[in-house]
């Protein structure tokens, strides 16, 4: 049972460590993703600078990779309940490690948000549920991803305890949120400072930028 453990956290880092949103510009525009926008990897400078619907398919990329090594634990590894909610748990943190810290790009990865989902997704579709709604709620009021994505993170440890899971998961969600928050380290200063950039997309932002060149007060 240990062997197929560790194989599969070994297994959940590599999946984890394979950087979508860099693949997905290079393919689609010839971009380097890291290098436009915020520099992220993840879905929201995806969408910003490559469009929605490939922002929403890295979005999905992302969240697989943390979905599919955490749903084949039960399948694979007998145990009782806890011991099973043990395992995935750390099989998912794997997989936020990786895509956070990807040996397939020299460590420099994403924040973690919709592997994270993955995650709790194969665990508790209900509690994701719940986070998903924090994460709409702030979004909509204050029309920062990195805010509702923090609100969300935040949330989930909260929702899993309602849920009556076990201690350790709850105590491995809750280091999932902490290097998520640390991840955002730079959001929260900006947020801070009142410079965070709020959501648009990229035609969003063509258009303003063509409203203010064509205004006769500039």
């Amino acid at each position: 049972m240990w062997v197929i453990f560790i194989g599969l956290v070994i297994g959940s880092y590599l999946l984890g460590s394979i950087p979508c949103g860099l693949v997905i510009g290079r393919r689609v525009q010839g971009l380097d993703i890291t290098k436009v926008g915020s520099g992220n990897i993840g879905a929201a400078n995806v969408a910003r600078e490559v469009g929605i619907a490939w922002g929403m398919v890295t979005l999905l990329a992302d969240a697989f990779k943390g979905l599919i090594p955490v749903a084949l634990v039960p399948c694979l590894l007998d145990g009782s309940a806890e011991i099973t909610e043990a395992f995935m748990g750390l099989v998912g943190l794997a997989a936020v490690l990786g895509h956070q810290f990807p040996v397939f790009n020299h460590r420099k990865g994403g924040k973690g948000v919709a592997t994270g989902l993955g995650v709790f997704l194969a665990i508790s579709p209900a509690s994701c549920l719940l986070s998903a709604s924090v994460f709409l709620i702030v979004v909509v009021m204050r029309r920062h991803i990195s805010l509702g994505s923090m609100a969300a993170a935040l949330s989930m440890p909260a929702w899993l305890s309602v849920g009556g899971y076990s201690d350790f998961l709850i105590v491995t969600s809750i280091a999932m949120t902490l290097l998520i928050i640390l991840r955002h380290r730079d959001n929260i200063r900006r947020l801070v400072k009142g410079d965070e950039t709020r959501w648009h997309t990229r035609g969003n932002q063509k258009s303003r930028s063509i409203k203010r060149s064509s205004s006769p007060s500039e």
